[in-house]
This record gives structure tokens, sequence and C-alpha cells, in this order.
């Protein structure tokens, strides 16, 4: 289930601009007329010049790119209990700033969502405050403490959209099993942090060269990829489905193949952070370049950008993870995990994939929408009839990460002072403007930005 605040919208016309979609098969000038909340029309560009534009906000596209909305599977919006950090309706609209029209958050709250009394509350603040839309995991099991399991079938009946106890690994083999079973039964996939615990033992940050000389302790790769080969195991033994969060290790990315090959129903995402930077970003012991899994070394960015080009990776996702000024402030090993990302998964991932790698325009939007499959949802499309939830976007535009501030409640971003390609100007949420970026200079009326 994915809900939203319910808000006006704006009849758009956008002329001019190039569309990208490829499961629309579009890649091309195009006007785009949106009415009511849909999209009406989408034609080549010119096809609108007589249409009565009264009523209509009416937006010159000429050097912008129109895509479908992007879809993360894999954000923490700290509700409830968290609010310092981030709220529903920060998050949200970070999210927007980012040309993301759909999130799903993760469980790890204060309290954790593991019961249908915190989820409900969870379904009603969204209804209020998430200017665009949010799906919710619960746990998979209670008080994510890896011993008991989650009311999963009445979780699901709420509409969880998948179990996770992000964060922390379920270490124990029976309990997973069990949990696979029950996956089964409910259907919704399992969103798996992988850690083994006993071999990561506590380390804050990747176990190499760099942990070494600056006497950090470390996280090994195989503390990822055993528990992926063992998870993956379980889920073919018990023929369940398995999704592998942020991957991060070269390891990993063989222990899915070989699972794969084998007839394991797995599929696996990468965060922009993994793609762009490696343990050489710790160096200066920065704790907004601290997060679990850690950053690994340039062989294991590179197996993952090779991930992306090959198919192995099914989608991005950010970890969207909100910290405080002062918990980031904290001694490197004190400092809590995470990094912010919604702001920056587009700019960063086509300044790397697209512009240095080479990948397809076309196919790094569809890998930042294909996370809706992983919730048996279709990701946005532009299409005639469908909710007009798509995002503008001016691919020229290079802007310095942090330099104006960010839309998110936190600023712990991993990509602070790097200067990135690639801005979304524009956000529809199902025709609510979700953002505008406030130097996007365009025949659009202000007065109708909310």
């Amino acid at each position: 289930m994915i809900v939203r605040a319910s808000l006006p919208t704006t009849d758009v016309l956008v002329r001019g601009v190039h569309a990208v979609d490829v499961r629309a098969g579009l890649d091309g000038p195009a006007d785009v007329l949106v009415r009511d909340g849909r999209i009406e029309a989408i034609v080549p560009a010119g096809g609108h010049d007589s249409i009565d534009t009264a009523g209509l906000t009416v937006i010159d596209g000429s050097g912008l790119h129109c895509f479908p909305g992007f879809f993360d599977p894999h954000v923490h919006l700290r509700t409830p209990g968290q609010g310092y950090k981030e709220t529903l309706a920060t998050g949200t609209a970070s999210g927007a700033a980012g040309g993301f029209t759909a999130l799903v958050a993760m469980p790890n709250t204060n309290p954790v969502v593991d019961s249908p009394s915190v989820f409900g509350a969870l379904l009603e603040t969204a209804r209020q405050e998430a200017v665009i839309g949010v799906g919710f995991t619960a746990c998979i099991t209670k008080g994510m403490k890896g011993a008991e399991l989650t009311e999963m079938a009445a979780l699901k009946g709420l509409g969880a959209v998948a179990f996770t106890d992000d964060g922390l690994p379920v270490n124990d083999a029976h309990i997973f099993r069990m949990a696979c079973r029950y996956q089964q039964l409910v259907g919704s996939v399992l969103m798996l942090h992988e850690e083994e615990s006993s071999l990561s033992g506590g380390g804050s940050m990747n176990e190499g060269a760099v942990s070494a000389a600056l006497g950090v302790s470390g996280q090994p790769n195989i503390a990822e990829s055993t528990l992926i080969a063992r998870d993956a195991a379980i889920a073919l033994y018990e023929d369940a489905r398995i999704h592998v969060q942020h991957i991060s290790a070269s390891e990993s990315l063989d222990a899915v193949r070989t699972a794969r090959e084998r007839g394991t129903k797995i599929t696996c995402e990468a965060s922009p952070h993994h793609l762009l930077l490696t343990d050489e970003a710790c160096r200066t012991l920065n704790t907004n370049c601290k997060m679990n899994p850690p950053l690994r070394t340039e062989t294991d960015r590179q197996a993952l950008i090779a991930a992306v080009l090959d198919g192995t990776i099914d989608c991005i996702a950010t970890d969207h993870a909100p910290h405080s000024r002062d918990e980031k402030a904290l001694p490197f090993e004190e400092a809590p995990f995470g990094s912010t990302g919604l702001e920056t998964s587009f700019a960063a991932t086509y300044t790397e994939l697209v512009l240095n790698h080479g990948l397809e325009l076309s196919r790094l939007v569809e890998l930042l929408g294909s996370g809706a499959y992983l919730v048996d949802l279709e990701p946005p499309k532009l299409v005639a009839g469908e909710p007009a939830d798509l995002c503008l976007v001016d691919l020229n535009r290079r802007w310095i990460v942090g330099e104006h501030g960010y839309v998110s409640k936190s600023a712990n971003s991993p990509f602070e002072g790097m200067e990135l390609q690639g801005k979304v100007v524009l956000t529809l949420s199902h025709g609510a403007v979700a953002h505008r970026d406030p130097v996007f200079d365009s025949t659009f009326d202000p007065a109708q930005a909310r």
C-alpha cells in the first residue's frame, strides 16, 4: 500500500521537453499535458501548439528532460520517535527534491514497526504529511531482536509492502528459515541487511589498508557475502523470495550470481555512495562517510559498477539515513552509521554511471524506478491515463552538494562539497507540485508551487 497526503493538483502543459521512459517507448522531444492529477496526453513536440491553455500552467521544456518519477525502495524516514532527524513531511519533501514520487520506509524507528498499532498510526501520519507516496515495511522479528517473528500476516493485511530488520541481520538461521516460510504465505519480499555479526565484530569501516592506517576497527567483505550465501541457500530450500539491500562487496555479487544460477529468487540493490566512493573517503574521519555496510575498496566499487552495467544489480536505492549534526559530530567510532541520499541520487549516478561509464540514460531512469517491482508495484510511467508522477531535470546544470543547504532535516551527505551534474527542477506527485527548484526559470507560476 502506497499512501500520500491529498494535495491540490496543478494542470500543466510542458512544451518541447525531451521525454525518456523505456517502459513507454519514449526517448525524444514531446509535449506533456497533465490534467486532474493524470497524464492526459504525450505527443511529439509541437502537437499541442493549438491547445487552449486557459487554466494551464505552461512550461517551456526546451533544454529539459522529463522522466517518470523515481521509486526508492530503501529509505529511513525516522517516524515514529526520531523527528529531530527527519519527519514524514521533510523526508518526502527531500525525496521530491530528488525526483522521487514514491519511497519505501524502513521500520527501525522508535518504537520499531513490529505491531499493527504502530503500523496503523504510521499510515495515518503519512496521509497527513507525505507530499509523495510512501509505503511502509514492517519488522521480520519483534523488536528487531531476531528471536521471534512478528505478526506478518496481520501486518501485510494492513498494507506492509515488505518485511525487514534493516540495520540488523537475522542471525539465527532457524528464525530466518521460519521467516522464509511466512514469506511464502504472505507474499511480501524479505529485505535483508546482510552482515554476519561474528565476522563484522562491530567494525566502524571497511577492513583493509585504510582501517589499518587509521587504527579503526573494520568489517571484512566476507561479513556480508557469507550471510548472503547462507540466506540464499535457505531461501532456495524454502522457495522464498529475498532481496539483498545496499550490496557493497565484490564477493557479495559473486554470491548473488551463484544463488541465481541455482534458482534462488534473489534480487539486490546498490546505493549511490557505494558506486561513487571508497574507504579512502574515510581517511579524514569524515563521519558522513560512515555507513553500514561500509564504503569498500576501489576494486569493490568497480565490481558494483560492472554489476550495474551487466544487469546483476536490479535497482538503485539510496538507503537515505538522516542523522543530526550533533550525532555525526561524535568521534568516528562513536558516530552512528548512515548518510542522506535522496536529493543527490540522480545527479550522483548520472555523473558517475552515465557520463563517466557510458550507461544509457534510459537505463539509469529505469534503475531508479525498478525498485517498485520489489514490492509488487508498477513503476511510474509516462503514459496517457497514468497518474502524473514525473520529474523535470536539467541534465546540463552543475551544482555543489550542500552549497544551498538541503530539503532534508539532516545534512549528513557523503557528497558534501562535491560538484555533480544533473538537477531535478520540478516534481509532480499525482499531479500535485511536490518540488520546484527555486532557481527554475520558466513560465511556471510560482504561486502554484506547493
